[in-house]
């Protein structure tokens, strides 16, 4: 019987990414660390930033599974670093119809035009910004009736495209969460949802146990990067931390909209 495959053979490619030096994946782990960083203080933006690099790296049939994930380690981390102030009725509200939504949606991936997709969510990022303000103003408050409906919708596109996390932002925090409650909350919804995604793509034959090994290796730069920001989201006070979301729902849509305008 063979042994099983080393780092080395884990990070060997073939086609024209066979030759990944170890310079470049020590980049792309510490990418994942402020990545890791970034997405524990405001709940999202570890795709946007590391997926680029992921493609670069190890060419985009690779970088989606990889990204997968590492996505559900990051969100893992994000629990377990809140774990005493997830909102555990709105995460069943949100998981329930999310998971079979986003198997839904990965199966149905190769038939929508993408480019399509990321334009419209890229529009519909900065929208919100703008939309979240109003309900708060408003204020609104989403009930668990709601947080069901959006998790049908979101676990659906987040099995399309590679990061819906600035879509759940606006929505959990009309559902009156903030910070921390925030952060493990929309985590845990969010682990349930990349779950059934990988599990859909594993049936597909969409997620080669090498790209599983990666995305662990790269994940776990990801976790730590989870942990250096708890220190952080404590020394926010709710209204800079609703500030500092808008912010990033204005980069995540600008990265969207550039992404399906110029791609190659």
């Amino acid at each position: 019987m063979a042994p099983p495959p080393g780092l080395s053979e884990l990070l060997r490619l073939p086609g024209p990414y066979d030759r990944l030096m170890p310079f470049d994946f020590a980049l792309v782990l510490v990418l994942g660390l402020v990545a890791g960083t970034l997405g524990g203080i405001v709940g999202f933006g570890t795709s946007i930033m590391l997926m680029p690099a992921l493609v670069l790296v190890f060419g985009p049939r690779e970088a989606v599974p990889i990204m997968a994930i590492a996505s559900i380690m990051a969100n893992a981390s994000r629990v377990v670093a809140w774990w005493r102030e997830v909102d555990w009725k709105a995460v069943a509200a949100y998981s329930v119809t999310g998971a079979p939504a986003a198997a839904l949606g990965a199966a149905t991936l190769l038939a929508l035009p993408s480019r399509a997709v990321e334009a419209a969510l890229g529009v519909f990022f900065i929208v919100m910004i703008p939309v979240r303000r109003w309900m708060a103003r408003q204020q609104w408050r989403l009930s668990l009736g709601h947080m069901a409906l959006l998790g049908a919708v979101i676990g659906f596109l987040t099995g399309i495209v590679v990061s819906t996390g600035p879509i759940n932002a606006p929505f959990f925090l009309a559902y009156g969460l903030v910070k921390g409650a925030y952060l493990g909350t929309e985590a845990l919804g969010s682990l349930a949802v990349y779950l059934a995604k990988a599990v859909a793509f594993r049936s597909l034959g969409a997620l080669p146990l090498d790209a599983v090994g990666k995305g662990l290796v790269i994940g776990s730069s990801l976790v730590a990067g989870a942990f250096i920001a708890k220190r952080y989201v404590r020394q926010l006070d709710p209204q800079r931390f609703r500030l500092l979301m808008d912010g990033l729902l204005g980069v995540a849509g600008a990265t969207m909209l550039w992404a399906a305008l110029f791609k190659a």
